[in-house]
């Protein structure tokens, strides 16, 4: 679903309306929490972001179920959550935002009401543990919440981390702004067109091309608003795959 409407951004000789994620209207769900206070145990997770802290999310995250992570292209998203109709709430209903990094999978062993929180159709977050502590008491375990996708605030540009080999890249994008996501992405080597690039996991595009000893440029667009952002010359030509190459544009 999108939510997005228009800003003019006007130059000297242009203006150019630009799509602007909106918050979605809030919804019922259930959330639990996993791992300490630490926030260890939620590092890496299903859409690859790694270091939560050194990458930017930090502990405010949490683990989507199956229904609301859409195969991973829900990763990045963000998510103001509240405490509703529990003893356990803190009082004031006292909300808190998060980022989606990470997949709750289904419990066939558990019914949906006892366990199997995450099963299909659920709508479910699965807290980091100093996120869930922000709206309940951590022995609740599990209580009703309101939630809606807002606008993922971030600092800076989209950044892209580099995995593959000479003959196949693999990028994770990552510090994703606006709706947060991504739908499509598009890699240039500085001696090629445009290269469509497929979803491979999470927050990860690959492109089966050999594109060593160019500068590399990216073209992407939101899954929510349709908004499409290109990035020049994110990396030069001698990138390194282990590598992450930040920029100065983003999704608003």
């Amino acid at each position: 679903m999108t939510f997005a409407t228009f800003a003019i951004i006007s130059k000297p000789s242009l203006a150019v309306a630009v799509p602007v994620f909106q918050s979605s209207p809030w919804a019922a769900a259930r959330a639990t929490f996993y791992g300490d206070e630490s926030a260890s145990q939620t590092m890496g997770g299903a859409c690859g972001y790694g270091d939560l802290f050194s990458n930017g999310y930090g502990a405010d995250t949490a683990a989507l179920s199956t229904t609301l992570f859409n195969d991973g292209f829900a990763c990045g998203t963000c998510y103001q959550i509240k405490c509703v109709d529990s003893p356990w709430c803190y009082s004031g209903v006292p909300s808190t935002t998060v980022t989606a990094t990470n997949i709750c999978p289904p419990n066939w062993a558990q019914d949906s009401n006892n366990g199997g929180w995450c099963n299909p159709p659920r709508a479910h977050f699965d807290m980091s543990k100093p996120a869930f502590m922000k709206i309940a008491t951590w022995k609740a375990g599990i209580v009703p919440v309101m939630y809606r996708r807002v606008p993922c605030e971030r600092p800076g540009g989209v950044r892209f981390s580099f995995q593959g080999n000479g003959y196949w890249l693999l990028v994770y994008v990552m510090n994703v702004g606006g709706g947060g996501d991504i739908a499509n992405m598009w890699v240039k080597g500085s001696k090629t067109g445009w290269i469509s690039m497929s979803h491979n996991w999470g927050a990860s595009f690959q492109a089966f091309a050999t594109l060593g000893g160019q500068s590399l440029s990216f073209k992407l667009t939101s899954y929510s608003t349709k908004e499409t952002i290109i990035a020049w010359n994110v990396a030069p030509e001698n990138w390194n795959v282990g590598s992450t190459y930040k920029t100065d544009v983003n999704f608003h």
